[in-house]
């Protein structure tokens, strides 16, 4: 499989899971943030629903990036699958888990609160499960350029047979028997013309 298949969706993996990892410790610093609104709080909520996944999929990411195995990458593409998934219900099952909270979003408007909670969360989560599964169908099928990097792969692999100029080179000579033939057939066809030419008495 060429690498191009996956790199596009393995680089977008790295961006958004990069983003979902770090924006809860730089987002206080723009007044976009969930509570606490501290830059570079660390809690064991925001370990759990928000750098865990990021991690996850930043892995995917370089996995679909760099990988020209097909099973390698499909492993790359579910890891993006289940960090985006992490993303998106991850919140609602911290309570279950016993994981903590990692707060309300700082918002004065109920605009300010759907952008932190899409950003943050589901939005992203939902966009990382996208790219995530359009990454899988491509390295999935086969396709005819596929088939065809592997036999160019196999020909280059394969030893050229190489020649020097000591290499002895042998002339195939014509057997004594075929020469004689040969002088005997061309002599018996002057015969017979000669024969044709003189005239009879």
């Amino acid at each position: 499989m060429q690498r191009s298949r996956g790199a596009m969706s393995g680089l977008l993996l790295i961006l958004l899971g990069a983003w979902g990892a770090i924006i809860p410790f730089v987002g206080p610093l723009f007044d976009f943030a969930f509570s606490p609104d501290r830059a570079w709080a660390w809690s064991e909520a925001r370990g759990w629903l928000q750098v865990l996944p990021g991690v996850v999929a930043v892995v995917g990411g370089l996995l679909l990036l760099a990988s020209s195995n097909r099973a390698t990458a499909m492993l790359g593409g579910w890891l993006g699958v289940i960090a985006g998934v992490w993303f998106v219900i991850g919140r609602a099952s911290a309570e279950l888990l016993g994981i903590g909270d990692v707060g309300a979003p700082v918002a004065a408007t109920e605009s300010k609160a759907l952008a932190l909670e899409l950003t943050y969360f589901s939005g992203l989560g939902a966009l990382i499960v996208f790219v995530s599964a359009a990454a899988l169908g491509r390295v999935s099928v086969r396709s005819v350029r596929d088939v065809e990097y592997v036999d160019n792969t196999v020909v280059a692999a394969q030893p050229q047979p190489v020649f020097s100029d000591s290499d002895a080179v042998t002339e195939i000579q014509p057997a004594a028997g075929d020469a004689e033939t040969g002088r005997h057939t061309r002599g018996g066809w002057r015969d017979a013309l000669s024969r044709r030419r003189t005239p009879a008495h």
